[in-house]
């Protein structure tokens, strides 16, 4: 059995309440639960697009998650470009050298440029507050 506390939202179980008392860490507002309420909050992943929250009645329930702020999605836009630019970077430098030693194969310098020419166009991508980002396609 557990004791659930929704200002925590966390799940104790019962035969630890001696050790959590001890601590000063069991909080004032637990309430005793049944296994079928912890199994469905505690031992199961949330259903998707879900997460635990304390319920107004003070026991667990599912909550819709948020969508990303425009924040958290400009700065996600900012990481995948610096993630895309970091695997164009690993590309040229090989292809690079093989032109700069002058024994690359016209395979080589036709990726070389292409290459180059994704590097520049990811570069003129802009930041900004929208999700909408049009990403140049890598090449083959």
């Amino acid at each position: 059995m557990y004791y659930y506390s929704a200002k925590t939202n966390a799940f104790y179980p019962i035969e630890l309440k001696e050790n959590y008392i001890a601590a000063g860490s069991l909080p004032d507002d637990i309430m005793e639960i049944n296994s079928d309420i912890y199994y469905e909050y505690a031992a199961n992943n949330a259903p998707e697009g879900k997460y635990r929250i304390a319920g107004k009645n003070g026991l667990p329930e599912w909550a819709d998650i948020p969508p990303p702020t425009k924040d958290e999605l400009q700065q996600y836009a900012q990481f995948q470009k610096q993630q895309l630019m970091a695997e164009a970077i690993k590309q040229i430098a090989p292809l690079q050298d093989a032109v700069d030693l002058d024994i690359a194969t016209e395979k080589e310098k036709i990726a070389l440029s292409a290459w180059k020419k994704y590097r520049v166009m990811l570069n003129r991508v802009a930041i900004s507050q929208e999700n909408d980002i049009d990403w140049p396609k890598q090449p083959r």
